[in-house]
């Protein structure tokens, strides 16, 4: 079965929103077995979305439409789609109920044209599904469905994903005719490029295309790691969970330590868990990541079990009169050490880490921007390292962050 998204909307366009939607939404549609090969943006414009949606009627059994279910004159989604089935829109009370009570239960009033998101388009269902004011809908095109469905969804991402996971991909599994299971597991991994992985991976990439089930693919997201998916079809859920973990344990022998976590566990998650279960504190101390690396940290449930604080020494008459770094140039794994020691002294921790190097060419000291020297600090000793990270000042920061942490993970995983 073939499935198109289009996203409707002039500011993705304008590049004022990126379009993460397509993306999820691709991503979904690849692990339920469905195909998608397009995927369009279109601006706010009657005529332009009406030709979008005439030519992925026409060359796709499925179209999922993201974006335009607003309140507002510009948000003509449904219009467009109610003139693709040839029918009418009307006002569906049940609906015009619940935006109402949305309002109410905020201690607001509705604005009147709110009522234009419960218009519906005759012969078309709603998604039940509904975190927001704009509902969902499933909606037939031509006699019976014969030409297809338009699933219409809203723009906000959370809102999208609850009816996109919760309707639309088990609506469209069942007009496939998909039999059995398929299900996805993600091996998320740090310190290996793609094309590293692709090459090490290369011998079981060519047994199970042959195969055809299990299968694997890569995503490069950035901060969050390199992602091995494993995708999986089988007649039951036992039969699919068993053929990943069959698969799982065949690809942690070739790719090793590099595995940190699987499906939604981050780098922050796993290191947090396995400082948790020694019963061991940690502190850190910051200069080029700023307090990235403590956010992080704080972002995880239960973080405070572990997490004693951070200090954010940016200025280098910090590092040496609060942190005990000595005099002289900071960029160094010499004064990365000290960092990570002296906040591990300060705040009474058991593990102290530090990140100091050159963001920007103001901070170069001589040194290529994107030096960047990480310390981990416990009772046994101090380890250090010098990396040389890719990109603007904010990846710069952000591949600090999770390359130290992964450096704390090794340490752990060694100390046994």
């Amino acid at each position: 079965m073939d499935v198109e998204v289009v996203a409707i909307g002039t500011e993705l366009l304008l590049g004022q929103i990126v379009d993460t939607n397509s993306s999820w939404i691709g991503e979904q549609l690849a692990a339920a077995g469905l195909n998608s090969f397009y995927q369009t943006k279109v601006g706010d414009n009657p005529e332009r979305i009406r030709a979008v949606l005439r030519q992925a009627v026409d060359r796709s059994d499925a179209v999922i439409c993201c974006g335009g279910l607003g309140p507002t004159h510009d948000d003509i989604t449904r219009e467009m789609i109610a003139e693709m089935m040839g029918a009418s829109l009307v006002l569906d009370e049940t609906v015009a109920s619940r935006i109402r009570a949305m309002f109410e239960s905020r201690g607001r009033a509705m604005p009147e044209n709110n009522l234009r998101q419960a218009m519906v388009p005759v012969g078309a269902s709603l998604i039940p599904q509904q975190p927001g004011t704009a509902p969902g809908l499933i909606c037939p095109i031509g006699d019976g469905g014969a030409d297809g469905v338009i699933y219409a969804v809203p723009g906000v991402p959370y809102e999208m994903k609850e009816m996109v996971s919760g309707t639309v991909v088990p609506d469209l599994r069942r007009r496939s005719g998909e039999a059995g299971t398929i299900k996805s597991r993600v091996l998320r991994t740090w310190g290996m490029s793609e094309s590293g992985l692709a090459e090490l991976l290369a011998d079981r990439i060519s047994e199970l295309d042959e195969a055809g089930n299990p299968t694997l693919a890569f995503l490069a997201s950035g901060v969050e790691g390199l992602k091995v998916r494993i995708t999986a079809k089988a007649p039951d859920e036992a039969a699919v969970v068993a053929m990943l973990g069959a698969e799982q344990a065949a690809l942690e022998p070739l790719i090793g330590s590099i595995v940190f976590g699987v499906d939604d566990q981050n780098m922050e998650t796993v290191v947090v868990g396995a400082l948790a279960e020694r019963g061991l504190s940690l502190a850190v101390a910051e200069s080029l990541t700023g307090g990235y690396l403590a956010a992080r940290i704080c972002a995880v449930p239960g973080a405070s079990r572990v997490f004693r604080g951070g200090v954010v020494a940016y200025h280098s008459d910090v590092k040496v009169g609060l942190l005990g770094v000595p005099e002289g140039p900071v960029v160094t794994e010499e004064a990365a050490v000290a960092m990570a020691e002296g906040v591990r002294t300060l705040l009474g921790a058991d593990i102290g880490l530090a990140t100091t190097g050159v963001a920007g060419p103001a901070e170069a000291e001589g040194k290529p921007v994107g030096t960047v020297c990480l310390a981990v600090a416990s009772p046994d000793g101090a380890i250090a390292t010098t990396v040389r990270l890719p990109g603007d000042r904010e990846r710069i920061r952000q591949f600090s962050t999770i390359t130290l942490l992964d450096l704390l993970r090794r340490t752990l995983i060694q100390s046994g």
